[in-house]
C-alpha cells in the first residue's frame, strides 16, 4: 500500500492518505515543519524538524511511529534544524542547521557521528544519491555542494584536502529551494531550483553545469520523471511547469527554452512535489492547503486531498505494508510492547566515541557494498538490543528478533542481486569481445 504523507508550516499535524483510494489513514500531532523538514526513516517511522521562533537558540526533531498519533521521541539539537534527510536503509539521519552546519546522526544509537560547516548560510535542502554514497546540500547562500561520505569520515583525507566537498556549484544568485538527484550514483544528474527563477541541471561525474532553464516565476519544488526525460517544477504562480532534460524535446514558445508544457489548478504557490513511479503519478502540494494527484501521462487530476489547515509544505510517498494495519489497536499494542522507536538524537558529539564511530562507518562508503554493510550494522545493533531485552524479560524482544530476521533476509537478497549484476556485466563483456573479434576479422578480410 502506498500512502501520501504531508505536513504544514502551521501546527496542523501530519496528514496521511491512501494513494489509490484517497481514504485518510491517520493524522499525527503536533507538527509545524519547515520546507524539506519531513522524512520517512527506512519506512519505519516519521521524523520532522520543527519551526522555532527566530530568536530560539535550539531546535527540535520529533519522531512518530506509524501506530501512534502523538510524537513519541523528542530530540533537541544544538541549533534549529531546517532540512532533514535519511539514507535508504534508515541507519542515518542528516540535518541542515540555520548556521550552515550539517549534522549526521546514527539512528539506532542517537549518537552524533559528524558535524561540519557546509555553507555560509542556512542549509535549505538535503538529498542522498541513489546509492547513498554522496550527500547533496543546497543553501540560502545560493550554492549547491556535493559531499562524499567517505571523505567526511576519513580524517587523513580531511587533513590533506583543501576542502571537504567534491563539487561546489555557485551559479545560483539567490537561495536554493529544492534538489533532486537521478539514478546512476556518482554518474547521476542533479537538478536544483532557486529563487532566481532558474533550474539548473548538473553532472555529478563531470562536476559541471549541463543545462540552465529560466522560468516565468520562482520555482519552489521539483520532481524528476523516473525515465529522466523531463522534470516538473512547481512555481509561485500556481503552475507546475514541465521541462525537458533531453535535447530533442520541443520547447513551448509561450514559456521559454526547454519548457514544454504546464499543469495548472492550484490557486497559490506550489510548494512541494513528489513522484510515484509505480502508478506514474505526480503529487503536488500548495499554500492553498490542497494536495493534488496528477496522471503524468494525461495531465488529469485523479485525486484531491485536503490538509487540516494551513499551507502544505512537505509531501512524501511511502510504500508501507505492515504498520498501518495496527492503527485501530495502537494503544493496546503500545501497552504490550512499548515503543520500538530509536532513542533521541544527541545534542553534541561525544569525543570518547568518535574513533569508534569513524571505524564503524568508514567501510560503508564503497558503492557496491553500501547497503549490505548498513544492514549488517543495523543487525548487529539489534542483536545487542535483543540480548538486553531478553535479560530484562521484555516482550519487545520477540519483535526485535523479527526485525533482525527481516534485515538478514534483506541482506541476502541484496547479495543475490549484486551477484546477478556481476554476471550480467561479465556476460555483456564476453559478448562485446566476441563481436569486436568478429569485426576485426572482417576488416582484415578473414571470415569470422
Amino acid at each position: 500500500m502506498e500512502v501520501v504523507v504531508a505536513s504544514s508550516s502551521v501546527d496542523a499535524g501530519i496528514g496521511c492518505w491512501e494513494l489509490q483510494t484517497g481514504a485518510e489513514q491517520h493524522r499525527y500531532k503536533p507538527c509545524a515543519s519547515p520546507p524539506h523538514g519531513l522524512v520517512c526513516v527506512g519506512q519505519r517511522f516519521l521524523a520532522s524538524s520543527q519551526l522555532r521562533e527566530p530568536s530560539a537558540s535550539s531546535g527540535s526533531i520529533l519522531y512518530w511511529s506509524w501506530s501512534k498519533p502523538q510524537a513519541e521521541v523528542k530530540s533537541f539539537p544544538a541549533e534549529p534544524i531546517k532540512s532533514l534527510a535519511a539514507n535508504r536503509e534508515g541507519t542515518y539521519i542528516v540535518g541542515g542547521g540555520v548556521s550552515g552546519d550539517i549534522y549526521l546522526w546514527e539512528v539506532a544509537s542517537g549518537r552524533q557521528l559528524r558535524k561540519w560547516h557546509a555553507h555560509y548560510r542556512a542549509v535549505t535542502c538535503l538529498v542522498f544519491s541513489i546509492d547513498d554514497s554522496l550527500l547533496i546540500s543546497g543553501s540560502q547562500d545560493g550554492s549547491v555542494r556535493v559531499w562524499s561520505l567517505f571523505m567526511i569520515f576519513d580524517d587523513v583525507r580531511r587533513q590533506q584536502a583543501d576542502h571537504l566537498y567534491e563539487h561546489s556549484f555557485s551559479e545560483h544568485t539567490l537561495p536554493v529551494t529544492d534538489l533532486v538527484t537521478g539514478y546512476g550514483g556518482c554518474n547521476a544528474i542533479i537538478v536544483s531550483a532557486s529563487e532566481d527563477r532558474t533550474c539548473k541541471v548538473w553532472s555529478l561525474s563531470k562536476g559541471k553545469l549541463l543545462r540552465n532553464i529560466v522560468f516565468p516565476s520562482v520555482i519552489d519544488a521539483i520532481a524528476l520523471d523516473p525515465g529522466e526525460h523531463v522534470f516538473y517544477a512547481g512555481s509561485w504562480d500556481g503552475k507546475i511547469y514541465i521541462a525537458a532534460l533531453n535535447a530533442e524535446s520541443t520547447s513551448n514558445k509561450k514559456y521559454g527554452l526547454h519548457i514544454i508544457n504546464s499543469l495548472s489548478n492550484h490557486s497559490k504557490v506550489v510548494t512541494c512535489l513528489a513522484y510515484c513511479a509505480s502508478g506514474n503519478l505526480l503529487i503536488s502540494g500548495s499554500e492553498d492547503g490542497v494536495i493534488r494527484v496528477w496522471d503524468a501521462k494525461t495531465h488529469n487530476i485523479v485525486r484531491v486531498f485536503k490538509h487540516a489547515k494551513g499551507p502544505v509544505n512537505n509531501i512524501l510517498v511511502v510504500r508501507q505494508e505492515l504498520y498501518f494495519n495496527s492503527w485501530p489497536n495502537s494503544q493496546a499494542s503500545s501497552r504490550r510492547h512499548g515503543s520500538l522507536l530509536p532513542p533521541a538524537l544527541d545534542k553534541y558529539a561525544n569525543p570518547i566515541d568518535e574513533d569508534a564511530n569513524v571505524k564503524a562507518i568508514i567501510g560503508l562508503q564503497s558503492t557496491c557494498r553500501k547497503s549490505i554493510d548498513d544492514s549488517y550494522l543495523s543487525s548487529h545493533v539489534i542483536n545487542n538490543q535483543i540480548k538486553e531485552l531478553q535479560q530484562q524479560g521484555s516482550s519487545a524482544a520477540a519483535e526485535m528478533e523479527m526485525e533482525r530476521q527481516k534485515l538478514d533476509c534483506r541482506r541476502s537478497m541484496q547479495m543475490v542481486q549484486q551477484w546477478k549484476k556481476m554476471y550480467e556485466n561479465l556476460h555483456q563483456f564476453c559478448v562485446n569481445e566476441l563481436l569486436d573479434g568478429d569485426q576485426a576479422a572482417i576488416s582484415n578480410g578473414n571470415p569470422p
